[in-house]
């Protein structure tokens, strides 16, 4: 079966977040179950020179884009076993960056087009056209309103998965026919409106033969009021064609026995120690293995819970803990945390950008990793730390909820810590749990991190799941 994998972002060409790590693994796991996947994505300026060296160019044509004739280049690429296509136009996509331009509903019109106009060029045809998020969401009905008379495209199916329902892709009214070629007809409650706006995201769900998510929990969540970002009616409308399926990580990538971005390989507990002393001394802590280390990888924004944090800091930081914190994000949070270190030099270490290799030194060297989002479809955070023994704190929410157990001190389940609410003073009493046992029952401690280690969280049993409904679409 020939699926192909339609998204804006893929790692390790470009990526913004978590759908850049699905696009990049679930393909690969596909493969190895006997499923064929390609990707297609736009051919972005900020791919790498040696990216761009490696491209050969197929053919080009023409994509109409409302009363537009744009042109669009066909390139592509094979990595690790998966061919890659790149669709290129430099009016849309010769800038910085992915997201966030005031032209993005053009952009994405055109790419969404742009793939279907590809596909007789391709060197297969799809069975699937597996679309992922709001830049892709008019593929399903661009596919219904303007090709499916025509004889290549009959059979073609389509499934759409949301990663993160909040980024819906809302654009004024006008697109609908300047952009998308579209009419009056589909623009109604059960089509593309959106409060008098067109939503792409709404697109995909409408249009596509099946909708899935990236976890079970946040399948359920989205469709009530409060995680449902004003698309909970019509998602339980929809709900006998939506599915969570947990995301995997690349078992390969994170694997502690022969990661060479850590300062050490290690497949035990005293392994994970000695990069635990090497992280202490290379961010200025005082080193000391009886200090528990609490760190966040993450984007700041409201949605990962900062506030928690930031409302229970001195609290927590009087644990005698240390906190090391990745990542970028609004202002003010930088700002904050940039503040705290320098209240607590020794304690605090904090660096607001983004490097691959440094997380994976974090994550090893860890011992707690604190996750407690507002809400997280599925999370990858929680699933990379306990790949490196590191037991994850998380709020009880989407992803999260799935994949991580509170540890019960009675029966011995579990495989982290976790509240409910979401509430600082809530997520402070788990981290001084958390911290109890860490520092009262270390062999309970090291039991637990060497469980972790062992869990499999890779993508064979979630690409299992994707190709049961491949099969359901294309029987």
């Amino acid at each position: 079966m020939n699926v192909l994998f339609a998204a804006s972002e893929c790692a390790p060409f470009i990526k913004t977040g978590g759908l850049g790590d699905v696009i990049q693994a679930l393909p690969k796991a596909l493969k190895k179950a006997g499923i064929h996947p390609v990707v297609i994505l736009p051919k972005y300026e900020d791919l790498q020179p040696e990216v761009k060296a490696r491209l050969s160019f197929m053919t080009s044509l023409t994509v109409p884009v409302g009363w537009r004739k744009q042109y669009c280049g066909i390139e592509t690429l094979e990595e690790g076993g998966i061919r890659y296509y790149f669709l290129d136009n430099e009016y849309y996509f010769k800038r910085h960056g992915s997201y966030g331009y005031f032209d993005d509903g053009e952009r994405f019109a055109f790419f969404s087009r742009a793939v279907l106009e590809a596909l007789p060029y391709l060197n297969e045809k799809p069975d699937v056209i597996h679309c992922h998020d709001w830049q892709t969401g008019p593929i399903p009905v661009l596919l219904k309103a303007h090709f499916s008379s025509h004889p290549f495209y009959q059979g073609i199916k389509t499934m759409f998965t949301i990663h993160n329902l909040r980024y819906q892709g809302v654009f004024p009214k006008s697109v609908l026919s300047d952009l998308l070629d579209l009419s009056e007809l589909y623009f109604h409650v059960d089509g593309l409106e959106f409060y008098g706006n067109v939503s792409y995201l709404k697109a995909g769900i409408a249009y596509a033969d099946a909708i899935t998510t990236v976890s079970p929990t946040y399948a359920r969540e989205i469709q009530t009021p409060y995680y449902g970002e004003n698309l909970d009616g019509f998602l339980r409308m929809k709900s006998n064609r939506l599915e969570g399926i947990i995301n995997g990580i690349d078992t390969d990538a994170y694997n502690p026995k022969t990661d060479d971005a850590l300062f050490f390989t290690y497949e035990d507990y005293p392994g994970k120690l000695k990069n635990k002393k090497a992280l202490q001394e290379a961010f200025h802590l005082q080193v000391d293995s009886g200090i528990p280390v609490i760190s966040m990888v993450t984007r700041l924004v409201e949605q990962k819970g900062i506030d928690l944090v930031l409302h229970v800091i001195h609290e927590m930081l009087s644990l005698n803990v240390q906190f090391v914190l990745l990542g970028t994000g609004e202002h003010q949070y930088e700002e904050a945390f940039r503040h705290l270190e320098s209240q607590y030099p020794g304690q605090v270490s904090v660096h607001i950008y983004f490097d691959e290799a440094l997380s994976h030194k974090i994550y090893a060297g860890s011992d707690l990793f604190l996750m407690p989002s507002k809400f997280e479809p599925c999370g990858i955070g929680q699933l990379i730390a306990m790949r490196y023994g590191t037991l994850p704190l998380v709020r009880e929410t989407g992803g999260l909820k799935d994949t991580v157990k509170p540890y019960n001190e009675f029966t011995g389940e579990g495989n982290g810590f976790s509240f409910t609410n979401y509430n600082a003073h809530d997520m402070l009493y788990t981290i001084e749990r958390a911290v109890w046992f860490f520092r009262y029952q270390p062999k309970t401690w090291q039991s637990l991190s060497e469980r972790v280690m062992g869990l499999d969280f890779s993508w064979v049993h979630s690409a299992n799941a994707y190709i049961r409904l491949y099969e359901e679409l294309c029987p």
